[in-house]
């Protein structure tokens, strides 16, 4: 299932010579305590290094700086406490070229404590750092409330927000995806340009579908991988009603591709799903797809390489599975309700419960027999964030939208694996899509992220934002 890799912040400690300077000390407690205890690590500066372990001036926030290049690949993001107002700086010469998301977290004032002794300013003295962060055009994150202490709910939340736009900032300013096969020359909705995307440092990878279905039918059967993989497929959904062979010829291409990402160091692929790979092998590969979800290997069908952008973008701030689905049917006369579908690539964890691996009732209606492989099932209620993008002109844009998957039922006949969404203002929000040339298909994450993905697209990665309300 899902692997996820602890993240570490770099913690950086603000002062001003003539603001209460003993408060830096409190600082470094119970800022390093609040990470620890919402479930992540953190690197610090000794206190020694500078005065507090503090940053005021110039020469100080240098000294940070070296500290920052010599734990360089050790953290994820940096979190900038303000324990009063905070020399700016000081601040950018630490942190102007450390390349990673920075969270600012300036303290509150205390009624009561007021006095020129305690009052801290932090509130202004962020406005000041955001400012001069701005003049330099270094990109941070500033989450409500404008003033947290370090040991609120608030604050618990602020990093956990944080911690989901580090992931997708970090992930996605870099990485490369597989291109199985040809776009399906019936599908122009699916098309992107290569080079648009490298710009913003995703790499495809093509390669031809010969070549796999070549390395599949020279595969043997008896091969330890094989039979692992036959194994894997079994226990992860019902496949009691698929021929041996086609059990076999799925385990098989799923090896395959799992050579090819380990090759390619691949975190998210797109496959030609039809028709040669029911014509020549007779299968459908829907379920491999959905394993590979599970696993945390983005896999799209139909060659949308757009939409597994999408599905990675939304797996590293939720971590958890994302799904590539059709903008399928309306839901009776609800104009806020739509089945959002696919044939069976959806990950299972994603689903009411296990799914049943079937033929392909789309390719036995003319072949009955070639397209065992969907995986068909529910997807259950869950709040979730939808998204897409399209490459046009040399920019990436993208939308980004939260709806609710609800537990309206769909009728058995229903092919394949689909859940009725809620959406608020969806009609307005489809004429949008249409007039702006986005796909029929969105990708789907578990949970309200649009905030995070806003923050993370919009500040650090460059992308465009189209927004669906306008």
């Amino acid at each position: 299932m899902l692997k996820t890799k602890k993240l570490t912040f770099a913690l950086y400690f603000g002062n001003r010579g003539f603001m209460p300077e003993s408060l830096a000390l409190e600082a470094r407690k119970e800022v390093s305590r609040a990470v620890t205890d919402a479930g992540y690590d953190y690197i610090m500066m000794d206190e020694k290094a500078t005065r507090y372990g503090s940053v005021e001036t110039r020469e100080e926030g240098r000294i940070y700086a070296k500290w920052l290049k010599e734990h360089e690949g050790q953290y994820d993001g940096v979190i900038l406490s303000m324990p009063n107002f905070s020399d700016e700086n000081g601040a950018i010469a630490a942190l102007e070229e450390c390349g990673k998301p920075i969270l600012i977290q300036a303290y509150p004032d205390e009624i009561g404590k007021m006095g020129f002794d305690y009052r801290r300013d932090a509130f202004c003295g962020k406005l000041s750092i955001e400012d001069v962060f701005h003049q330099y055009r270094v990109p941070f994150t500033a989450l409500q409330p404008h003033v947290v202490h370090p040991s609120s709910p608030q604050f618990t939340q602020n990093l956990r927000d944080f911690a989901a736009i580090c992931r997708v900032v970090n992930g996605m300013r870099k990485f490369t995806i597989g291109c199985f096969g040809a776009r399906t020359t019936a599908f122009k909705t699916v098309r992107f340009d290569e080079i648009t995307l490298q710009k913003y440092g995703i790499t495809v990878e093509t390669f031809d579908l010969s070549e796999l279905i070549h390395r599949v039918q020279n595969m043997k059967d008896d091969r330890p991988e094989v039979l692992a993989k036959r194994e894997t497929f079994i226990n992860y959904t019902d496949c009691s009603n698929v021929p041996d062979d086609k059990l076999t010829i799925l385990a098989k291409i799923s090896v395959v591709l799992d050579d090819y990402i380990a090759e390619y160091r691949l975190q998210a692929l797109s496959i030609r799903c039809w028709t040669e790979l029911q014509t020549v092998l007779g299968v459908a590969p829907c379920v491999i797809l959905s394993e590979l979800n599970d696993r945390g290997i983005v896999a799209s069908c139909e060659i949308d390489i757009c939409t597994a952008i999408n599905m990675y973008s939304l797996q590293l701030a939720a971590e958890e599975p994302a799904a590539c689905l059709d903008w399928n049917n309306n839901y009776g006369d609800d104009p806020d309700k739509v089945i959002l579908f696919h044939c069976g690539p959806v990950a299972q964890s994603l689903m009411t419960g296990k799914g049943t691996v079937t033929d392909h009732k789309m390719f036995a209606k003319t072949a009955p027999g070639c397209g065992w492989g969907s995986n068909e099932g529910r997807i259950r209620a869950f709040p979730m964030t939808y998204s897409n993008c399209i490459t046009e002109d040399g920019k990436l844009t993208f939308y980004v939208e939260e709806g609710e998957f609800t537990d309206d039922v769909i009728e058995d006949g229903f092919f394949g694996c689909a859940g009725v969404a809620h959406i608020p203002g969806l009609q307005k929000k489809l004429i949008t899509l249409g007039r702006n040339g986005f796909r029929h298909h969105t990708a789907v994450g578990v949970g309200h992220l649009k905030s995070v993905l806003y923050e993370a697209f919009k500040y650090y990665l460059g992308y465009e934002i189209l927004d669906l309300e306008k």
